[in-house]
């Protein structure tokens, strides 16, 4: 039997390279499986963040369709039935909007073309033009943006409402959005931001 040290062994030392480029192709190759799978599962897992989101903002807002409005005729009428929605949409969500779609033509831009109402509806637009759609089911919700008055309270604006049809939440959709119950001739979900 022969002795051989470990850095004295030249035999095979010329399959070393061939060996290493071989290696190296087989990590690259698992890496590109590894990222394609992952581009795959992130849309999924996505889709999926974005489905909880929607389902709870619509609870939030069934929630309160039942309770006590504000009479917005009435300077002194207490608060109406309040709900709070935690929302943490993905990056490329382009806009969220509420009993509206604001991008009929599907060109990105949402001032060009007059918006559609679509009571009981949230839209959930992408930046790659995929445009989702979920509905609320119940009684028919009249979404209204909000605006502060000078005594600071939420009221609609009524000087323009026969545009102020719907609420839209453009990028960033994350954080805390707070909607209220009001009367006006109709009641109304209000936004609070």
């Amino acid at each position: 039997m022969k002795d051989r040290n470990f850095w004295k062994d030249t035999e095979g030392i010329d399959t070393v390279p061939q060996k290493m480029i071989f290696y190296l192709v087989i990590t690259g190759v698992i890496l590109i499986l590894v990222a394609v799978s992952w581009n795959n599962v992130s849309a999924y897992l996505t889709g999926s963040q974005l489905e909880k989101n929607v389902n709870s903002l619509s609870v939030e807002l069934l929630s309160i369709q039942n309770g006590y409005p504000r009479d917005l005729n009435e300077v002194d009428s207490t608060e109406g039935s309040m709900c709070v929605a935690q929302l943490s949409l993905p990056g490329r969500v382009q806009y969220l909007s509420l009993g509206v779609d604001p991008d009929p033509d599907l060109d990105g831009n949402l001032s060009n073309s007059a918006w559609n109402t679509e009571n009981n509806t949230i839209i959930v637009q992408h930046y790659n033009g995929v445009k989702n759609r979920f509905l609320i089911a119940g009684e028919q919700i009249n979404f209204r943006k909000g605006s502060l008055d000078k005594n600071g309270k939420w009221n609609l604006d009524t000087s323009n409402l026969s545009e102020n049809k719907g609420i839209v939440i453009q990028d960033p959709v994350a954080g805390e959005f707070i909607f209220e119950l009001v009367l006006y001739d109709d009641k109304y979900t209000l936004s609070h931001f």
